[in-house]
């Protein structure tokens, strides 16, 4: 969603979840749904944060938001793999994907990408991957992305280390494209 509707009607609210905007106004007026009122008026504003935190809560899928694309972040230095990621998930117009080549441009990327899911290949020298799971989680912006690792050979330890990290999944070289889709699809899942 573009920045110009970080705050919404309870018309555009009611589009994004399939519901009548009258539906809307009671989820408002009872405190379900927060937001604020036009001063002098009776129109009803909702920030982003707030609907998404209420579909989230209330089990609505979160794909009308966006037009049901799904944002991903690939933080990993090898262009070419990455590229042929890139041009498999981009082909048939359900994914947008952003890659970046070291953390420092992890960071900068997300923040302004808001990705759903961002995979890190947590063998790049500059990844920092407790660091950047709960800068992650303590960014309100960010605190709903998933965070999958990509390693090579993992032992179960090693899997379950990561997951205690703040990784909510991993995946582990070598891949396929394939395999790749499937590591989106269920971290979405998860979110939605």
């Amino acid at each position: 969603m573009d920045k110009k509707h970080d705050v919404l009607t309870t018309g555009q609210v009611a589009k994004i979840c399939n519901v009548a905007p009258r539906t809307v106004s009671k989820w408002f007026d009872s405190g379900q749904l927060r937001g604020y009122r036009i001063p002098g008026s009776r129109d009803r504003r909702i920030p982003l944060d707030q609907l998404v935190r209420f579909m989230r809560a209330h089990g609505i899928p979160l794909n009308g938001i966006d037009g049901g694309i799904t944002r991903v972040l690939l933080v990993d230095t090898n262009a070419e793999a990455a590229q042929t990621i890139i041009d498999e998930l981009e082909k048939d117009g359900r994914y947008e994907v952003r890659v970046a080549e070291c953390g420092f441009d992890a960071g900068v990327v997300a923040e302004q990408f808001r990705p759903h899911v961002v995979f890190i290949d947590i063998m790049m020298e500059d990844i920092n991957v407790k660091r950047i799971c709960s800068l992650m989680r303590e960014n309100p912006e960010l605190q709903g992305t998933r965070v999958v690792a990509i390693s090579g050979q993992l032992t179960m330890g090693e899997g379950q280390a990561l997951l205690q990290q703040g990784f909510d999944s991993y995946i582990c070289r070598p891949f396929d494209v394939h395999q790749f889709t499937e590591a989106v699809e269920d971290a979405v899942a998860i979110i939605h």
